[in-house]
């Protein structure tokens, strides 16, 4: 999937928790952070932390690649 804003990158986080069968308290204990986090991000904040991203988008299994446009 591409991903071109934030508030994008939060539906495709809710997306796959949901798919997994997760609620937000589950995805923030397995990523080291807090539901009201997870909150703002699957809102598609601005401001999110990218170290904090990085570690739920790992925690769902995912991985991150870039390409050149």
């Amino acid at each position: 999937m591409r991903v071109r804003t934030v508030r994008e990158l939060g539906g495709l986080v809710r997306e796959r928790r949901e798919a997994l069968g997760w609620s937000q308290q589950a995805l923030s204990e397995r990523a080291g952070t807090s539901r009201e986090w997870i909150v703002r991000l699957e809102a598609g904040k601005p401001g999110v932390r990218m170290d904090r991203v990085f570690d739920v988008i790992g925690a769902l299994g995912l991985v991150v690649e870039l390409e050149q446009r």
